[in-house]
């Protein structure tokens, strides 16, 4: 049978451990860290996100991706404008300053990728492990989705209503 509990471990291993080492060497050179830096990238990649999206897109919820937003438009590195097909969300967008930081920045991004995995697995390999891990990603969300339209048990990001206040006595 296979060991799923020492799969889990050296996955979430790795993911820290990838992170650590990225933002170390992000935070070193660029003041970024790597929740700013995979905002950013997403903007330079796709520009034109509502906070809904990159929230979407990173499986974070939108109140910790507004944050993030907010920390970036405050260092001058994106901005949000009106949203010209619906007035309750904005577009946010990288500032000239922004694409410069996030154009050196992804040069480190893409050199540790190559030292800690290219380097490591052959080119096949990876490609069947992204294959792999995105089928374990769907059947997740697939999973998810069913047990929340069960009403079984909440899905990541999600959170529970906030209860009303009480009246004090």
């Amino acid at each position: 049978m296979a060991d799923l509990k020492r799969l889990y471990r050296e996955l979430v291993s790795l993911e820290i451990e990838l992170w650590n080492g990225i933002e170390g060497r992000l935070r070193a050179e660029y003041d970024l860290p790597l929740t700013s830096f995979e905002v950013l990238h997403l903007l330079r990649q796709r520009p034109g996100r509502r906070v809904q999206d990159i929230a979407e897109e990173f499986s974070i919820t939108v109140g910790g991706t507004s944050k993030v937003v907010d920390r970036l438009e405050a260092a001058g590195l994106c901005e949000r404008r009106a949203n010209p097909d619906d007035r309750r969300s904005s577009i946010v967008g990288l500032t000239p300053e922004g694409r410069k930081l996030v154009d050196g920045a992804v040069k480190v991004f893409e050199e540790e990728l190559e030292l800690r995995i290219g380097s490591v697995i052959p080119e096949q390999s990876v490609r069947e492990l992204t294959a792999v891990l995105g089928a374990l990603r769907a059947a997740g969300r697939t999973l998810d989705a069913e047990r929340k339209a069960a009403g079984q048990t909440p899905v990541q990001g999600a959170r529970a209503p906030k209860q009303p206040r009480r009246p004090a006595s």
